[in-house]
């Protein structure tokens, strides 16, 4: 199934000329990050007080700054394991953040609507955007680049993003309880996927013998 990675060349010239002013005016990576982790909790705050449209932009506007972030680190040379270590750890944060905010909206009209069951929806596509990228990780720590899968980061952040701000809470809120249902279903499946992909190339592989004590 194809993914935004084939578009992602062509962002990444699109971006170009902001990067490149960003490295020259030395803008450091991780202040790109902690500023798309603030716009992403303040998305959270947006859906909490049912701003869901605004709270779509937030969320879109923090995927882009992730995108300028790598960038950024990339082309001024200042990529480092901490970096890395640091924009995964803020993107789990603003993922939390941003479905407890979506969550605290139905807690409020969940009752009025009869939605208590989207609570439990919310959930699962929380637990399965964390999965999502905790099967990555893992497959990582073992040397294998588990990047497959439809519903990674970037489809989430457009998904989510994007719904809200062009349709809001739009026919009773509608459009929102499906694209969370999707969200919901894509990023499990996209989860077990990478978990079957590690099984066929990891299967009957032995773990790199411990390493020998210099003491």
């Amino acid at each position: 199934m194809p993914s935004l990675k084939v578009f992602k060349d062509p962002v990444y010239r699109i971006i170009d000329p902001v990067v490149n002013w960003m490295v020259a005016a030395r803008v450091h990576p991780n202040l790109v990050t902690t500023a798309g982790f603030t716009v992403t909790v303040a998305s959270g705050v947006l859906f909490h007080l049912d701003h869901v449209r605004m709270a779509g932009l937030a969320v879109l506007i923090g995927g882009i700054l992730d995108i300028f972030d790598g960038q950024v680190a990339r082309k001024s040379a200042l990529a480092s394991k901490f970096g890395s270590f640091y924009d995964s750890t803020l993107d789990r944060f603003s993922e939390i953040v941003v479905f407890l905010g979506v969550l605290s909206l139905y807690n409020q009209y969940g009752l009025q609507m009869a939605d208590v069951w989207m609570i439990y929806v919310i959930v699962l596509a929380l637990a399965g955007s964390l999965m999502v990228s905790y099967t990555r990780a893992k497959a990582e720590a073992l040397g294998l680049e588990a990047s497959v899968g439809f519903m990674q980061r970037a489809e989430r952040v457009l998904l989510l993003g994007g719904g809200c701000l062009f349709f809001g809470l739009m026919w009773d809120g509608l459009v929102l309880k499906v694209i969370l249902v999707i969200l919901a279903a894509t990023s499990i499946l996209t989860a077990l996927h990478r978990i079957i992909w590690v099984y066929q190339r990891a299967t009957g592989v032995p773990l790199d013998p411990p390493r020998a004590s210099s003491n």
